[in-house]
């Protein structure tokens, strides 16, 4: 199957059809669209909460009746089924409208991060040849706007109508969300879903993790993320949860909102969770709602999910996983022992590690980590070169990262195959931030490579050589450059700085990023301050 856009980008399926109709054949999938499930969840509970948001509480049938009126809105400015429609605005309530609105019409939503630079909103918008844009900040619509296949870009507030509308009939194997990360590449990746793949794969790890009892999740992490993806067209529409959200991550009051509200499940990153471990207890705090935290975005450290164990009481589970199709987590064999990041299950991926042959390696051998079922995506967007690298002619997903499956079945994952920098759960490309660095007037090479950090797991250091005579740069001339002069999201800047003479290459003539890596570690350790703008960054 291909979709195409009215602006002509083409979204092939590369997993062969006769598997995505066995996967439903199975029920794996539900072979509905995602805004017919949320419909079905509303008549099944129209009173229970849907999304928590500080002091706004919507119901389903509330969530619903916002939902219809901004689905009403875009429908009457003529978008719907074949437009691709970009979302950036905070955690909170208009997030989950705004999403269930555009799967609603029958568009796909392209959600990303919020911040103050503009290089997102022109390459994901640009790349993916958008047609609109909802937004909170007036900045991001004034910058979508002026992209020559946006057609509109919308302030949320100002989309609401009440004027009659009807749901169209929608291909549950159509895309409905494109999934956006960093990964190792120049760009962000888009990765594009259908409803069955969302509702059905996606939906069924999380199923795993909540269990049979209806689940109230307080979601730490971004909406935009692609851990943030099992918030509305998962947790929400799929399973009628209840979804407790906070618009940014503060220790202190995200433990007040399980006292407050109840979760009975806690959803974060490694470093927000040892942020919480760490966090002192106040006066009446009561944790006992909780019945799992589940930490996901990076490896969680054995220190970390101990510490979580003894502050919450109650079990941790840790997902393995990328917004390419990845899954793999420790509801069933806990953490710990050698469990590594538990035992794939082909209702939601199955797991293979092969060779360079693409061959299945033996048990306790290492490999390439490949996973294909229900929650293995379409295809990269507006990227061929992504879908050769990334993906082989039977549908199966090459993760990029070294593995074993031990006797037991239990996944361990090694590292990474490519070069990524993990910055608290947050995937940072060192290819964009060199790409934009290396248009510095001053700067002759540059290499970003990760340096360890006891609390992130890894920061970034910019290593430059410069041109001769010119003034030697600071961290803080680096940092305003690209977030002031390039545009570049604050939380990809890099908060180290070393200058080298040139730096080092490798007999093929390349960068030696392992003996950059080395003297950046090095540097750090030698007591090199981080910088101070960016280092309390969430």
């Amino acid at each position: 199957m291909t979709w195409t856009s009215r602006n002509g980008i083409e979204i092939r399926d590369l997993v062969p059809a006769e598997l995505r109709r066995h996967w439903v054949e199975q029920g794996l999938c539900p072979d509905r669209p995602v805004y017919d499930l949320f419909v079905e969840r509303v008549r099944a509970h129209p009173d229970r909460e849907a999304v928590v948001d500080g002091d706004v509480v919507l119901g389903y049938s509330d969530l619903d009746d916002a939902v219809r009126r901004v689905a009403a809105a875009l429908s009457a400015e003529g978008f719907g089924e074949g437009d691709i429609i970009g979302i950036r605005m905070p955690n909170g309530w208009r997030m989950v409208v705004a999403e269930l609105a555009v799967a609603a019409i029958g568009a796909v939503a392209l959600p990303y991060p919020d911040g103050s630079g503009t290089q997102d909103t022109r390459s994901l918008l640009g790349r993916s040849r958008a047609a609109a844009g909802i937004f909170t900040d007036p900045a991001d619509a004034e910058v979508a706007a002026a992209l020559p296949t946006v057609r509109r870009a919308f302030l949320f507030d100002d989309l609401d109508s009440g004027t009659d509308w009807h749901p169209p009939v929608l291909e549950p194997e159509a895309p409905v969300r494109v999934l956006v990360t960093s990964g190792s590449q120049s760009e962000p990746k888009m990765i594009a879903y259908s409803h069955n793949a969302m509702a059905g794969g996606r939906a069924n790890y999380v199923r795993e993790i909540s269990g049979d009892e209806p689940m109230r999740a307080l979601v730490l992490m971004k909406l935009s993320s692609g851990y943030g993806s099992l918030v509305t067209h998962v947790s929400i529409a799929a399973l009628g949860a209840t979804v407790v959200l906070q618009h940014g991550f503060d220790a202190a009051e995200a433990l007040r909102a399980v006292t407050r509200h109840r979760p009975t499940h806690l959803f974060g990153v490694p470093t927000m969770l040892r942020r919480l471990a760490e966090h002192p207890s106040e006066p009446g705090e009561d944790l006992s709602s909780l019945r799992a935290v589940v930490s996901s975005a990076a490896p969680l450290s054995d220190v970390t999910a101990r510490a979580c164990t003894r502050r919450f009481g109650t079990r941790v589970i840790t997902i393995y996983g990328s917004s390419d199709g990845i899954n793999c987590h420790t509801a069933l064999t806990g953490t710990g022992n050698g469990s590594g990041t538990g035992i794939p299950d082909p209702e939601v991926a199955e797991i293979r590690v092969v060779d360079e042959l693409g061959r299945d390696v033996g048990p306790g051998d290492a490999g390439e980590i490949w996973a294909r079922g229900p929650m293995t995506p379409l295809s990269y967007v507006a990227d061929p070169g992504l879908d050769q690298r990334y993906r082989t002619r039977g549908g199966w997903v090459r993760s990029g990262d070294l593995g074993v499956l031990d006797e037991l079945g239990r996944l361990h994952v090694l590292g990474r195959v490519e070069n990524v920098v993990s910055r608290g759960g947050f995937k940072i490309s060192p290819a964009e931030v060199e790409r934009e660095l290396a248009a510095h007037p001053d700067v002759v090479d540059v290499a970003c490579v990760p340096v360890p950090d006891e609390e992130l797991g890894e920061r970034m250091c910019a290593c430059v050589s410069q041109a001769a005579g010119s003034a030697e740069l600071s961290l803080s001339d680096v940092t305003e450059f690209l977030e002031g002069e390039r545009g570049l999201e604050r939380r990809k800047l890099p908060e180290f700085l070393l200058r080298l003479p040139e730096l080092p290459l490798a007999p093929t003539g390349k960068v030696c990023r392992r003996t950059v890596t080395a003297l950046a570690a090095d540097h750090v350790a030698a007591g090199q301050p981080a910088m101070s703008s960016t280092s309390s960054r969430p």
